[in-house]
């Protein structure tokens, strides 16, 4: 399929799709005209880059993860190195202070919504 087709799908810019190529997270064929075509893999690999990103991993960290990952079902694979263990770990640590600190501000934000609804 062609950018634009793989953008459509993932709604992932066209833009992005090259600075993941770019980065060597994603790989596409060329046409004799110079034009990028994806595998239909490509649209698993666009949405796992997506969740990555999303849960706070840079493009570094991600382009060491994807190796690692079948892209289909998201599991990993068995080359994961205890080096990129290691680092998922620590992100997965960050992720979870995250979350905390933002349960604090929910907790916050709901004493002070509650007080503002006292008579």
């Amino acid at each position: 399929m062609r950018i634009g087709e793989l953008a459509r799908r993932t709604n992932v810019s066209e833009r992005s799709l090259r600075y993941y190529e770019k980065q060597g997270m994603l790989a596409a064929e060329r046409t004799p005209g110079g034009h990028r075509e994806y595998p239909e893999a490509a649209v698993d690999r666009v949405i796992r880059i997506q969740e990555l990103f999303a849960a706070g991993l840079c493009s570094e960290k991600i382009v060491q993860l994807l190796p690692c990952m079948r892209d289909a079902d998201g599991g990993p694979s068995a080359r994961a190195t205890p080096s990129l263990v290691a680092n998922l770990t620590a992100e997965r640590a960050r992720i979870d202070r995250m979350i905390a600190d933002l349960v604090r501000s929910r907790d916050t934000l709901d004493e002070v919504i509650d007080a503002a609804r006292l008579p």
